[in-house]
């Protein structure tokens, strides 16, 4: 059901070349960017006609208005199931605890008598939030999105979830439920790319957005990239991901249900164990055919994520070398099951979030951790974080300088003014004295 890749005896490769050998799912975002490019020009010049006949050909349904009217958002919150109720409200409680402890504060640096920089941080004025729809229903995007927005202080929340034929046009009746739950009343029925181009365009019912957030397929992900420079995005989200770091003391059962529960979102999510035990590997394979049997979503999902070449058991020398072996690979979601986790686990540095010891699988992030499951995959972890309040933030400096403190820096300024060819900056110092730069003090 899944494949090995053995790793060890001869000393791993570094870099790109390491990189190369571990599995990957294709996602091609560039192949996918023709495609979306007329979708959403269409939503450019024609916008909510754009959006109803989009909705027709890509959902089966025809809407009669794309904004979700908010007695559907009340009568949905009603209807919700109280134990998923109290669920999405915990969730929300804990998210919210995380990431009030992100905010960040005003904040002067006195650099010289006279002269000081402030940086102050200023939220996004208007932001366009994408929760999925297609073969599940996730209620945790919305909270993942809105939360981290609120918390920054985001004015202007939106969100889009794609039209379901099943709730006459409407988003999934719990996606909608948790918007209520949060406060947020401007939801819209569009999906994919045509919800990304509606944020970035702008359409004669929903204003534009200055950012747009969320998961999504690769059409969203191309849809992503078109408007990069137009509009802020969070990351150009590919197939998710875990990679399982573990050794002989890591339980079997525990290890190939994390596994699955991974493979289950798509049939190319990715599910990687990284060892240095063949018996617990061994053990891992057998286990994953009773519990893959068990669960739904098998022939569809869970055992074309399996079997893909994207997953695969990654036997290795010893923890050591399995660090690097994750390090390389960049995972979204990273497990750590060895002996003294915590400790391997602060070694690590290229993860989107890290799950230490048995008691922290990855369903608890998804959920109810309180941490954030919008995270980079495809490897951008190496370089990307994943979505918190600081995503919503934007730094202003503010420089203050005095007559007197701007003098004893303008022969520095002028000097690296003529020194880049550029006579004309030094020329704005000259003028404020008279065109004779002051002497250093």
């Amino acid at each position: 059901m899944i494949s090995r890749i053995d790793l060890r005896g001869d000393a791993l490769p570094e870099g790109p070349a390491l990189r190369d050998l571990l599995p990957r799912a294709e996602f091609d975002v560039q192949a996918a960017l023709e495609k979306v490019r007329p979708i959403c020009e269409d939503v450019h010049h024609r916008g909510d006609a754009a959006l109803i006949d989009f909705a027709e050909r890509f959902d089966g349904v025809r809407l009669d208005q794309v904004r979700v009217p908010a007695a559907a958002l009340t009568r949905a919150l009603e209807e919700l199931d109280p134990a998923v109720r109290a669920a999405l409200e915990e969730s929300i409680r804990r998210a919210r605890t995380v990431h009030r402890e992100q905010r960040r504060s005003t904040h002067t640096t006195q650099v010289v008598p006279g002269g000081s920089v402030t940086e102050k941080w200023v939220p996004v004025e208007r932001v366009g939030l994408y929760a999925p729809g297609g073969r599940s229903v996730y209620p945790s995007s919305v909270v993942m999105n809105v939360v981290p927005a609120q918390e920054a202080g985001v004015e202007s929340i939106a969100l889009a979830s794609p039209a379901q034929a099943e709730f006459n046009g409407l988003p999934h009746p719990t996606i909608l439920a948790a918007c209520a739950l949060l406060g947020v009343d401007e939801v819209y029925a569009a999906g994919g790319a045509t919800a990304v181009a509606m944020f970035a365009y702008g359409t004669q019912s929903c204003p534009p957005a200055n950012m747009v957030t969320g998961p999504g397929n690769i059409w969203v992900a191309a849809a992503k990239r078109y408007f990069t420079g137009r509009i802020g995005i969070d990351a150009e989200a590919g197939p998710t991901e875990i990679a399982v770091l573990a050794d002989d003391t890591a339980d079997p059962v525990h290890v190939a249900s994390d596994l699955i529960s991974q493979a289950e979102h798509d049939p190319l999510a990715a599910a990687v164990l990284v060892t240095d035990s063949v018996e617990l590997a061994d053990a891992v394979e057998k286990e994953l055919e009773p519990q893959v049997a068990a669960t739904r979503h098998v022939d569809d999902r869970i055992v074309p994520a399996l079997s893909g070449k994207q997953s695969a058991i990654v036997l290795v020398d010893g923890v050591d070398e399995g660090l690097k072996v994750v390090d390389a690979y960049g995972a979204e979601h990273l497990e750590i099951q060895t002996a003294d986790a915590a400790a391997v686990a602060d070694r690590v540095r290229n993860a989107g979030a890290i799950f230490i010891g048995p008691w922290a699988p990855v369903s608890l992030g998804d959920y109810a951790a309180g941490s954030n499951h919008v995270l980079p995959t495809g490897g951008c972890a190496c370089h990307s974080s994943g979505l918190s309040v600081q995503s919503f933030l934007r730094g202003i400096h503010i420089v203050d300088y005095t007559k007197d403190a701007l003098a004893e820096v303008a022969h520095h300024v002028v000097t690296l003014a003529e020194a880049e060819d550029l006579p004309a900056h030094g020329a704005a110092i000259k003028a404020r004295f008279g065109w004779k730069v002051p002497e250093s003090k």
